[in-house]
């Protein structure tokens, strides 16, 4: 491998290509459970050119590429486990083109959405997607990001316009174009975003962006039982109204977070809702969601306009991972995540917190309840087998019941390492489908091994 850096040194830079134990540890590992894994060497690529420049050579040599953005992913996404190249993407951070009337914007893979966000605020816009953590929009599209306003604005796949994208050989090709619409050809967006750099770098992407709202006001509304609550929000979306967010937060949950922000939220199920609109629209919409949801036993619903009281309710959710951590110190969290169909959801949360409470490890749920995608969070001391293989085997019951109710083993966190075993069981003769895209594009298997196909 000494004779491949001193090779890549000379193609990039001595400063691009480096070995330094500490940033091989830090790209040993994302934001997961799964064991860290260093690379032989990161490389810090400046541009498209270089880029390609590194696959050419690594396919030539069969050397691993791991594209790396911020290592915030949850299923070992980044986990170099053959070692080789951590091609890190940071430097690729260049908000290339705003073109406001067109609604898009043209970015390189190491801008976050944050950094998009402030940007574009100067225009009256914004980008939609919103993860929880500050992730790279590269890493966002690899992974088919969501969250919280999934409900109204859709996912990562949905905001993607075109993508430029170096293929293993080092070939560089656009997957779409400029237009809002297209019957020209397979649609390769939506193979490329979700596909983990296992078929290819990402090194520019154009990204459908949204007006700001001209009001947007949040609510916080609290039910005696689970299914009240996802009634709840059955009822709010058969009635039409635009809702932009809609979270459930399960009653063990709401105690942590009074405990870790000083609340005295009504310990039960509770969803947090934001609507975007007007103020003539949303007085209408916001009626008319207090009446439904009273009809569904809720019995405290607050709403929030002022920016401050608004963000300092929405703390609450983001805040409920670091509320657990702060609440076991010394235990690593796990986070899972599955999609069901909507009808089955409340049952799915119910059978899930039925299952955590039978077992030895602490948990929480949340959901993304107007899309049927939900979340479970242990805390889990990495140091007892005995409580790795508990909080494994509850991981596993939860995704084969998702599975058995036809929904998907992950809604929005991907497959990485922690999800890959289940991909033959979800897709079935569709798994093969997959496999021979990816032999075509990656004859050799330079691009995330281990990632998505693992037989």
């Amino acid at each position: 491998m000494k004779g491949y850096i001193e090779e890549l040194r000379k193609i990039l830079s001595e400063e691009q290509v480096t070995v330094n134990e500490t940033l091989l540890e830090q790209h040993s590992h994302d934001e997961s459970y799964h064991t860290p894994h260093l690379p032989d060497m990161v490389i810090y690529p400046r541009d498209t050119a270089e880029v390609s420049a590194v696959m050419r050579y690594a396919n030539e040599y069969e050397i691993p590429v791991i594209p790396f953005g911020l290592g915030s992913s949850l299923e070992g996404h980044v986990v170099p486990v053959k070692g080789g190249i951590s091609l890190d993407l940071s430097l690729m951070n260049q908000i290339l083109e705003i073109r406001e009337n067109d609604f898009l914007v043209k970015v390189q893979p190491g801008v976050t959405r944050t950094q998009l966000n402030k940007e574009l605020k100067k225009y009256g816009l914004f980008f939609s997607v919103d993860p929880g953590a500050d992730a790279t929009l590269g890493g966002m599209a690899a992974t088919n990001a969501s969250g919280t306003t999934s409900v109204k604005y859709g996912i990562m796949r949905d905001q993607v316009r075109d993508l430029e994208v170096v293929l293993a050989n080092g070939e560089v090709i656009h997957s779409g174009s400029l237009a809002t619409k297209s019957s020209s050809g397979i649609h390769l967006n939506g193979l490329f975003v979700g596909s983990e750099g296992t078929l290819g770098v990402f090194t520019e992407l154009t990204l459908k962006v949204y007006g700001i709202p001209e009001v947007t006001m949040a609510g916080r509304a609290s039910f005696p039982t689970v299914e009240q609550a996802v009634s709840a929000v059955n009822g709010i979306m058969l009635a039409g109204i635009p809702i932009a967010r809609i979270e459930l937060v399960d009653a063990e949950s709401i105690k942590k977070v009074n405990q870790f922000m000083d609340k005295s939220y009504d310990v039960q199920p509770t969803l947090f809702l934001e609507f975007h609109g007007n103020f003539a629209g949303l007085e209408q919409d916001v009626k008319f969601a207090k009446e439904i949801v009273g009809d569904f036993g809720c019995g405290d619903i607050q709403f929030e306009t002022d920016s401050k009281a608004r963000n300092a309710l929405w703390e609450a959710r983001h805040n409920l991972a670091y509320a657990f951590i702060h609440s076991a110190p010394g235990k690593k969290l796990m986070v899972t995540d599955v999609s069901v169909p909507l009808h089955e959801l409340s049952n799915a949360i119910l059978d899930t917190r039925k299952k955590v409470d039978q077992s030895k490890v602490e948990g929480a749920i949340v959901g993304h309840v107007g899309d049927g995608n939900y979340h479970v969070l242990f805390m889990i001391d990495l140091k007892k087998p005995e409580e790795v293989k508990e909080a494994k085997r509850l991981n596993e019951e939860i995704v084969e019941y998702a599975l058995t109710k036809g929904g998907t083993c992950t809604g929005e966190h991907g497959v990485g390492l922690g999800k890959s075993k289940y991909q033959r069981r979800e897709h079935g003769a569709a798994y093969e489908v997959m496999k021979t895209i990816k032999q075509a594009l990656d004859p050799k298997g330079i691009m995330n091994p281990g990632k998505i196909f693992t037989d």
